[in-house]
């Protein structure tokens, strides 16, 4: 079962926090420093790429601390940094409030913790802090060296028609945000940029968007195991699941 949330907004010197006061005790701007958390030797493990990732194990928590970065040309000028448009409008604080609304209805994503924005001029920059998923590698990581059962690709097909079956739209569903724990649990990561939204073509542009991903893979790495079956399975999956009521 669920633990209750209690979501409170504080106030600091150059933006505010949002978090579940069940979760974090009054945070402050330094939670959500690298700095901070090796200090007290608190850091696990660290992700590669934009996303900016740090594993944080603080007393019974395990957590995990996301700096919000951009992708593509633009990232390569301004790759941390947002343009204002109100508290509710930054990446931060929409990602969080999703995240809290498909774990109230028991969608296996993370458990949002805290985030935060601090103003900088016209803009903002931002930090996010979930509880760690239990352990599992991503679809892209199992995908390599390994076959992977026509039920696990059905489950990742469903998963993904439960998200739109409720309206959810994943920005950026590929293989590397979705995750595969122990009997083929499969968890969906990083909601930036996601939204609740009527039902649509949007639908089919997510399953476009993930099979690109999975080709991509295959094309980078010769022992990469996906195919027609595996879509095929996959899509089975999905349609099974859309098809239920």
């Amino acid at each position: 079962m669920l633990a209750a949330m209690a979501i409170e907004v504080i106030d600091t010197a150059s933006g505010a926090i949002l978090y579940d006061t069940a979760r974090m005790g009054k945070p402050s701007d330094e939670l959500f420093t690298a700095d901070y958390w090796s200090a007290r030797n608190a850091v696990t493990a660290r992700g590669g790429g934009r996303a900016g990732v740090l594993f944080i194990r603080n007393d019974q928590h395990h957590w995990v601390l996301r700096h919000y970065r951009r992708g593509g040309l633009i990232g390569k000028l301004i790759y941390d940094w947002y343009f204002w448009r109100g508290a509710e409008q930054t990446r931060a604080f929409r990602e969080w409030r999703l995240l809290h609304q498909l774990r109230a209805k028991t969608f296996p994503v993370p458990v949002p913790v805290a985030t935060r924005y601090v103003r900088s001029g016209f803009g903002y920059r931002a930090d996010l802090i979930t509880e760690a998923l239990p352990p599992g590698r991503t679809l892209a990581q199992t995908m390599v060296g390994a076959t992977l059962t026509d039920d696990v690709w059905r489950k990742v097909g469903a998963a993904v028609a439960r998200l739109h079956k409720a309206g959810v739209h994943h920005a950026d569903l590929n293989a590397h945000n979705i995750l595969l724990g122990e009997s083929a649990q499969v968890f969906i990561l990083d909601f930036d940029r996601g939204r609740l939204r009527a039902r649509g073509s949007w639908e089919r542009a997510v399953l476009n968007r993930l099979q690109r991903s999975l080709n991509k893979i295959k094309a980078q790495n010769k022992n990469a195991r996906f195919g027609e079956r595996e879509w095929s399975e996959l899509m089975r999956g999905y349609e099974k699941s859309m098809s239920e009521g």
